[in-house]
């Protein structure tokens, strides 16, 4: 089973978010609140989460894993939404 893959840009107020399936067709590219994050991937099937080594990843990570995704925090120099979806792979077992 494959699963889609989302960047995150965390920020202070607002979170770009930028999603593909496995055969790269976007599922999502938009700006939401810091607000609105937990819920919207509360209705997002399992997935692949990338973002940005930052203040605020270890705690968006532990919460985005408790929805049941998989969280991959890249090192600070890898802009997430500049290198989405390159910046990190992921491979089946």
């Amino acid at each position: 089973m494959s699963l889609s893959i989302y960047g995150i840009d965390l920020a202070k107020h607002s979170f770009s978010i930028l999603g593909e399936d496995e055969q790269g067709k976007v599922l999502i590219h938009k700006t939401i609140t810091r607000s609105k994050v937990l819920s919207t991937f509360a209705n997002i099937p399992p997935a692949i989460l990338g973002m940005e080594d930052c203040g605020a990843s270890h705690y968006w990570a532990r919460e985005l894993v408790r929805l049941g995704h998989t969280a991959k925090i890249m090192a600070s120099k890898i802009d997430t939404a500049d290198k989405f979806p390159h910046a990190f792979s992921h491979q089946e077992p």
